[in-house]
């Protein structure tokens, strides 16, 4: 099949959005816990976390336009500080229902049955039941005036890992700890490593 501009164009706004979002392939399942400084607790799923750099170890999302309230966005803004919480095979189902539109002091923690967790006195929530978690503390971000989104870009600061998924050369097992995958806006995906490869050398 082909797809030419003038074809993606005619298609319906939902169908478009599934269309160009699987595109991209497999996608890492994050959910990202704030707290304004009240204390009301958010949290809410986004597949567009990746590595930005090992030194200083930096993490950048991009958000979807703040057109809409984004409590997340507004949260970190805010506080300046977020946690990054992968989301495992137990858990996928109530990752994917804080993509709701709930009301700012309705806490996504409390609407999906998923628990909060403070660790080392940091000021946003972990997601308990995750087993691979990190505390983030913004450092910059960017409006992409090329469609509205936000660049949002962390300094890692401490790690949450089971102990088994850790390799001796540093490595994280995923596949260890359930992680999931999504493809699109709403396929969740289970892995299987097909093999580690050596550093390639010509």
């Amino acid at each position: 099949m082909h797809f030419s501009k003038d074809r993606i164009n005619t298609l319906d706004s939902r169908t478009r959005a599934h269309f160009i979002n699987s595109l991209s392939g497999f996608k890492s399942a994050n959910l990202i816990g704030t707290q304004d400084v009240q204390g009301h607790t958010n949290l809410s799923i986004v597949s567009s976390v990746f590595h930005l750099g090992a030194n200083p170890a930096l993490v950048g999302m991009i958000i979807r336009p703040h057109c809409v309230p984004r409590h997340t966005f507004e949260n970190i803004l805010q506080t300046g500080f977020y946690t990054i919480n992968q989301v495992n095979q137990a858990i996928y189902s109530q990752a994917h229902q804080t993509s709701a539109r709930y009301d700012k002091q309705q806490s996504e923690f409390d609407m999906t049955g998923l628990t909060t967790e403070y660790l080392d006195d940091f000021k946003a929530p972990f997601v308990k039941q995750s087993q691979l978690k990190y505390s983030v503390k913004l450092v910059e971000h960017q409006h992409l005036a090329v469609n509205g989104t936000e660049l949002v870009i962390g300094e890692i600061i401490d790690v949450y890992v089971d102990e088994n998924a850790v390799k001796a050369d540093g490595f994280i097992d995923l596949h260890a700890i359930d992680t999931v995958a999504i493809s699109g806006l709403d396929s969740y995906h289970t892995t299987t490593q097909l093999a580690r490869l050596p550093y390639a050398k010509k």
